[in-house]
């Protein structure tokens, strides 16, 4: 299995993401980067902040990649999520699956990120321009 599961305290490069799963057996690398938006629940956003426990952490996301290979048929995915403070335009997370075909490597792309939020030991706070906090449950489509 071909893999990449990493929690980063700098800033996540999603060409690392891309070239851990990449292959020449492989048709299609799907990719999904999650950035800092301005926004939230009609407040304005500063910055981030996620903390983690990252030896738990890491093993979620070793285990949602097994998922991704046992669901779709794919080995290859990479996971990285970024701790730390966040400026607003950053990646705060990146998803790459690798795939013979396109169907299975956005589908394992989009099953490995809705996993990632279910499951990962990791929390944002927001900080806003007259306070933060933290949110819980980022399981929706905003999240």
């Amino acid at each position: 299995m071909s893999g990449l599961y990493r929690i980063e305290d700098g800033p996540i490069d999603p060409g690392e993401a891309i070239g851990a799963v990449g292959g020449p057996d492989r048709g299609a690398i799907a990719t999904f980067t999650g950035t800092a938006r301005d926004h939230h629940g009609g407040r304005r956003v500063v910055a981030l902040e996620y903390q983690a426990y990252a030896p738990m952490a890491e093993e979620v996301l070793r285990a949602i990649g097994a998922e991704v290979a046992e669901r779709f048929g794919t080995p290859h995915v990479a996971i990285l999520h970024r701790i730390g403070r966040l400026a607003i335009g950053e990646a705060s997370v990146v998803v790459a699956v690798a795939a013979a075909h396109r169907r299975e490597a956005l589908a394992g792309c989009a099953y490995a990120i809705e996993r990632l939020k279910a499951m990962a030991p990791i929390w944002k706070r927001e900080h806003y321009e007259d306070g933060a906090a933290w949110i819980e449950g980022c399981t929706d489509a905003g999240g």
